[in-house]
Parts: C-alpha cells; sequence; structure tokens
C-alpha cells in the first residue's frame, strides 16, 4: 500500500468574523506538496479574509493552520511566536500581492528590491547576491540591465513580475496569492499566468490562489474551493469543478463567464 504522503499544510475549522459579519466560517482543507488550490468567489464571500488568516496576515478567531516545517515537522502556524512566522514569511512562505507595490519597496532599485530578501535570510556576500538578483529578473523577464531602476519607473505587469521574482528569489515551498493578475491588462494577463505557470512547475511550488477569474484557476489550480457568504459551498478537482458544478452558486459564477 502506498503511504499517504504529509501534507504541506492542514487548515483545521478556521473561522473569523468581524462582529455579527462572517469573514469565513469553519474552511479545513490539505494542501499537498506541489499542489495548486484556487479560492473563488464573488467579492465579499470571504476568500482575501481566509487566505490573510492563512498566511498570518490576520487573526483567526478559531482553528488550526499546520505546516510541515522542514526541522520540526508539522507545527501550528498561529502558536508561532512572531520571530519565527517572520522568518518562516522570509523562507518557506511568500505572499504576492494583488497591487504590486505592496508587495515592493518603491524607493529600492529592482536588485535591491530582490537582494532584500536574501540578505533578510542571511546573504551578505554581494556579488553573490546581484548575481542571483540578474538570474531571477531574466526568469521573470525583465531585462538585466534593468537591475538599478527603480519599480516605480516599471509598467503594472513588470512590478508584478518584479514582486514575484523578490518573492520567489530565497525558493518557498509555499506562495500565497491574492489576484495576482487583477487589475491588469488582458494581454498583461496572459504573459504574466504563463509565467506562473511555468514558475509553478518548474520549482515544485505549492500554491494557493485566490481570483474571481476562473479562468486564472482553470489555467493554474489543480483543486477548487468556491466560498459565498464566508462558507466553501463546492469543492473538487478544478476541471471537474467547473465543467460540472453541483452547487446553485457555482453553476451561476460558470453560466455568468460563459454568458460574457
Amino acid at each position: 500500500m502506498t503511504e499517504q504522503p504529509t501534507p504541506l499544510l492542514s487548515v483545521e475549522a478556521v473561522s473569523k468574523s468581524y462582529g455579527a459579519q462572517i469573514g469565513c466560517k469553519d474552511v479545513s482543507f490539505d494542501l499537498y506538496p506541489g499542489e495548486v488550490m484556487g479560492i473563488v468567489g464573488e467579492s465579499g464571500s470571504g476568500k482575501s479574509t481566509l487566505l490573510n488568516c492563512l498566511a498570518g496576515h490576520l487573526p483567526p478567531d478559531t482553528g488550526r493552520v499546520m505546516f510541515d516545517t522542514r526541522t520540526d515537522g508539522p507545527c501550528d502556524t498561529l502558536a508561532m511566536s512572531e520571530p519565527e512566522r517572520r522568518m518562516l514569511s522570509r523562507t518557506d512562505w511568500a505572499f504576492v500581492h494583488q497591487n504590486a507595490r505592496d508587495g515592493l519597496r518603491m524607493g529600492v532599485s529592482a536588485g535591491g528590491n530582490v537582494g532584500e530578501r536574501l540578505m533578510a535570510v542571511g546573504a551578505r556576500h554581494y556579488r553573490g547576491i546581484r548575481e542571483q538578483a540578474v538570474d531571477w529578473l531574466g526568469r521573470v523577464e525583465i531585462d538585466a540591465h534593468r537591475i538599478d531602476d527603480r519599480p516605480r519607473t516599471f509598467s503594472g505587469g513588470m512590478q508584478q513580475r518584479l514582486q514575484i521574482a523578490r518573492n520567489l528569489v530565497t525558493g518557498p515551498r509555499l506562495v500565497f496569492m491574492d489576484e495576482p493578475t487583477g487589475g491588469l491588462d488582458v494581454s498583461v494577463q496572459a504573459r504574466l499566468l504563463d509565467l506562473l505557470r511555468g514558475l509553478v512547475r518548474d520549482l515544485g511550488l505549492s500554491a494557493i490562489i485566490v481570483t474571481h477569474d476562473l479562468a486564472v484557476v482553470r489555467l493554474l489550480a489543480d483543486r477548487l474551493m468556491v466560498m459565498k457568504s464566508g462558507h466553501v459551498v463546492e469543492e473538487g478537482l478544478t476541471d471537474q469543478v467547473l465543467d460540472d458544478p453541483q452547487h446553485a452558486y457555482t453553476q451561476l459564477l460558470v453560466s455568468s463567464v460563459l454568458q460574457v
């Protein structure tokens, strides 16, 4: 009998409320190494609240978020000290914001943005840091001659690609993405999605992607959760959920895309 692999992330009954308003309620799932989970739903469905609870940006009211750490095995990230959680977010975790400016230092050069994350985990050799920055700029399709330019001189798509380079340079195993293609032109979105798909595949990344765009999860996600009013109303393999939705709300989401 084949032994079931240990989940990289186990989410157990995570809930968050704002007074009488439910942010997310009793959400549980396992995410395995190399797997991409998509979370979809309309604005206010709770998907971003859930993502921020999982990433440690927002304390949930109840639940556990177990991460399979490299040294100590599964640990409850909600019970970690602030320095432990901060180190986790610099090494094994990464967070890609919808607005790239929220994930970049706009007054620091492109190379400095990538290098800062390396320095945060102990890198000190300037030449080595710069070489890795050049390598990662190339991976996200930014010319090396832009290494000393400030992000404010970049287009929105380039800023998003720079944010991705900054996040992935330390080799994280889990990436949280909040509407990574939101606000970009359609042609820029397509280029970014192709880049993300290649990086996820080549690096064996696990990821949790929040989006309202079903085309994004169709392309990137292995599994899909549909949220409405803070609750998960349907989940399963992405193609299965999108091609044969069972819940009335999922059917409405899918049909609204088909009608466009």
